[in-house]
């Protein structure tokens, strides 16, 4: 059984920080690429970053460049986003992925999701 458990969302003022956690089980952590998503009220699931297991390839999408850092601990199984300098246009809920089979942008290339956590840049 595979479950990405995500945790670390909430409500923060603009130009605020969190940091999203994402907890693995399974075999499926093991070598496998991790990703964060997101997705706003009316809005398509959209890319936010992605790295390898290795750490040596990290993606990032353009709106989220120079604030959010991707990380992972593969000792604990766990793939993290921080996120600095938050804007309100980045609310949305954030999702998990792991296992890629291809371009790390498609939402349909990722095998396995976790459930969401909200965030929300408010005043």
């Amino acid at each position: 059984q595979v479950q990405l458990v995500e945790s670390g969302g909430g409500l923060v003022q603009p130009g605020g920080s969190l940091r999203l956690s994402c907890a693995a089980s399974g075999r499926t952590f093991r070598g496998s690429d991790m990703g964060w998503f997101r997705q706003a009220p009316g809005n398509e699931r959209e890319f936010v970053a992605a790295r390898s297991w290795s750490g040596g390839n990290t993606v990032y999408a353009d709106s989220v460049k120079g604030r959010f850092t991707i990380s992972r601990d593969n000792a604990k199984n766990t793939v993290y986003l921080q996120m600095n300098s938050l804007k309100p246009e980045d609310t949305a809920v954030y999702y998990c992925a792991a296992n890629s089979a291809g371009w790390w942008m498609y939402v349909a290339n990722w095998g396995y999701w976790g459930q969401g956590t909200q965030v929300t840049v408010s005043s």
